[in-house]
């Protein structure tokens, strides 16, 4: 792992590794000297007015929606090809109702993860060079309580993460809409520590993830915080912060889906581990 090795950190692929592990370290020479204007990307430059309105506002809310990003038929290929794998048994839920990993079966969802503008367009984000490292799929809403996807996909340095999020149904308040906290990704970095929840080498914290739900909930009222729902037309998508505050609303109406695709993509010049099981973020290339 050539970037710990640049921290003088002796760590092996399959040894513990968590946030204590860059205590004192100082970030800053894995941080670009200069953040490339997004205005310049060909994403920007194509995008209406009203997303690149959008696009503007990302730095003060931690989010940005780009309407209309997918076009009916690619949709329609993508809610396709998810039938398919699922029932060919290439796929299956896990977690619950999630899919993970699905653009390691299919051409086609690997090359909306990928496309070109779109990594470019990321990349300026997060001013690194983003590379796709997780896809989910959902069929019905997540219903997942309010989280910061620093605690499950976390780097060093902070915030070389980004999640995207295309809505593959009509969403509205009785299928599951997203919500999210704007300007929580400008609040600390919520971690172990932060719930005492540091483990050791051999052992994972002793507190549950519930109680790390329930430190954000605090959060958000020590911090007036105000909830938004993402209600989103087929095509459209979000952009997330690391450190966004976000998460599922009740999926009521269990007579509609609430098909949906997230991508995470990591900083490629970030180091990347999950916080909670103090283990190494290892992409996985199965093409």
């Amino acid at each position: 792992m050539p970037l710990l090795k640049k921290y003088g950190i002796k760590k092996k692929y399959y040894s513990s590794i968590s946030s204590r592990d860059f205590t004192g370290i100082d970030p800053t020479t894995l941080t670009a000297p200069t953040k490339p204007e997004l205005s310049n990307t060909a994403f920007y430059r194509e995008a209406s007015p009203e997303n690149q309105q959008s696009i503007s506002s990302f730095e003060e809310n931690g989010f940005l929606i780009i309407r209309n990003y997918l076009s009916a038929e690619q949709i329609n290929h993508v809610n396709d090809t998810i039938s398919v794998l699922l029932k060919t048994k290439k796929i299956k839920f896990r977690y619950g109702n999630k899919i993970m990993f699905a653009i390691h079966h299919s051409a086609l969802l690997r090359s909306i993860g990928e496309d070109k503008k779109l990594l470019e367009f990321l990349s300026c984000l997060m001013n690194g060079e983003a590379v796709l490292f997780q896809s989910i799929n959902f069929i019905m809403g997540s219903e997942q309580r309010t989280h910061s996807d620093s605690i499950h996909m976390t780097t060093f340095p902070e915030g070389g993460l980004l999640g995207v999020w295309i809505a593959l149904d009509d969403i509205n308040e009785h299928n599951g809409p997203l919500h999210y906290y704007p300007g929580s990704q400008h609040l600390p970095y919520y971690l172990n520590a932060d719930y005492d929840n540091e483990g050791s080498s051999l052992l994972l914290g002793k507190h549950s993830y519930t109680e790390y739900e329930e430190m954000i909930k605090n959060k958000i009222a020590e911090n007036g915080l105000k909830k938004q729902i993402f209600t989103a037309k087929k095509g459209d998508m979000l952009v997330w912060h690391a450190n966004l505050f976000h998460g599922g609303e009740p999926h009521t109406d269990k007579n509609i889906t609430r098909r949906s695709m997230v991508l995470h993509y990591f900083n490629k010049n970030a180091i990347c581990f999950h916080e909670i099981t103090q283990r190494p973020a290892l992409l996985k290339n199965n093409r």
